[in-house]
């Protein structure tokens, strides 16, 4: 089985992949314009920054699986995969830190103005009556837009700067609020209303398309700092650039929309010569702690579906299909049962959504569990229940989920 590599990984996890019976194709130069043309035969491919399009996806004739080897997946196109039939995975939960510090060295950076201070040190320039002003941190109000994993961490680090910190969030982690001491505000307003430094730590979908826009930024404190490390779509740039220069809004970004899709590009955006503004190249995941975390995730993800055909961190199954009906077959662990119960329930129109075969021990009975999307016929049951010396037992049971 060829798994398709389009992104640096580290060369421990190439050599892990391999030791999986897997023959490995390492091509991270790949871009997304190429990747149509050279996916193949690949049964698995891993990406990371490379965008995997509706192209790709109809190319990859033998592709069963996509893994994102970061916590987003907005880069792969999900409903062309799950029309195909192609488990789409991530890694969730391996950079929280990695972001959250880089977001607290945005802050940092914007109060004490280290960026324009080193410029102006390669210059040739001293100019400590400028650069000795600076608001601090203790005492201020951080907002987090978002107290999902990363808004935590930013959270437990603010904290100790002895910072109050605010949050707006849907759902709103009680459990972590508590242990941290973050406040609760009801409406994304309020939370910019009452800080004095906001960070995003959203998904983007089509909710929070554009959230932070013109009446969100007029609401800010002046010269309040509005940092981004979450997806540069979640902003209007034009209006934050404009808030930038009527309010001071002092601004930190990682993401952009839209950005580069190669590694080194031209790239001028136009919110940086806006004001105070410091930048950084969506790196918030880079670091090699969470890269590790991440490659050996990869793996993960990799070893479950060759040896057992499970996905973790699926992103497009549905949990919950549409069944009305739950057929349950205790049977003999014989070649051919469930080829058999299968095919009544075929010819009788009953389509199966969901299957799984517990074996006991001893391996000579189990247990099929079968969801289906309405009641079998009667006839269907008795003829599964007829199969004589292969089924035990057999009932069909309403599920309540259906319509």
């Amino acid at each position: 089985m060829r798994l398709y590599i389009a992104d640096e990984l580290p060369a421990k996890s190439l050599d892990d992949l391999s030791a999986l019976g897997l023959e490995v194709v390492y091509d991270p130069r790949c871009s997304a314009d190429e990747l149509p043309g050279r996916i193949g035969d690949a049964s698995i491919l891993v990406v990371r920054s490379t965008k995997v399009t509706r192209a790709t996806i109809e190319a990859g004739a033998r592709l069963g699986l996509v893994v994102r080897a970061g916590a987003g997946y907005d880069t792969i196109d999900v409903t062309a995969a799950s029309e195909r039939g192609i488990f789409v995975s991530n890694c969730p939960g391996k950079n929280n830190v990695a972001v959250a510090e880089l977001a607290m060295g945005l802050i940092l950076a914007l109060d004490r103005r280290l960026v324009e201070g080193t410029n102006d040190l390669r210059a040739g320039k001293w100019n400590k009556k400028e650069y000795g002003k600076a608001d601090g941190l203790k005492g201020r109000t951080l907002g987090l837009a978002g107290l999902g994993r990363v808004g935590v961490e930013v959270a437990r680090r603010a904290r100790a700067f002895d910072m109050h910190v605010l949050a707006w969030s849907i759902p709103f982690d009680e459990e972590a609020a508590t242990t941290y001491g973050i406040g609760r505000c009801a409406s994304l307003n309020e939370l910019v209303d009452r800080s004095d430094v906001v960070s995003v730590h959203l998904p983007q979908t089509l909710e929070t398309t554009r959230l932070f826009n013109a009446d969100v930024f007029a609401r800010m404190r002046p010269r309040s700092i509005f940092v981004n490390t979450s997806r540069g779509g979640i902003v209007d740039e034009a209006a934050l650039a404009v808030a930038m220069r009527d309010r001071g809004l002092r601004v930190g970004l990682d993401v952009f929309e839209p950005e580069p899709s190669a590694a080194v590009a031209e790239f001028r955006p136009a919110i940086a010569g806006a004001g105070t503004f410091v930048g950084t190249h969506h790196i918030g995941a880079s670091t090699e702690q969470a890269q590790d975390a991440i490659a050996a995730e990869t793996v993960r993800i990799c070893r479950e579906f060759l040896q057992t055909g499970h996905v973790p961190n699926v992103v497009n199954v549905d949990e919950h299909a549409p069944a009305e009906c739950q057929l349950v077959v205790r049977h003999h662990d014989q070649v051919g049962v469930l080829a058999s119960v299968l095919g009544i329930l075929r010819n009788h129109g009953a389509n199966v959504e969901e299957m799984s075969n517990t074996i006991f021990q001893g391996a000579k009975t189990a247990v099929a569990a079968i969801r289906l999307t309405k009641m079998p016929a009667p006839e269907a049951v008795a003829e599964i229940a007829a199969l004589s010396g292969a089924v035990i037992a057999v009932e069909a049971k309403g599920t309540g989920e259906g319509g």
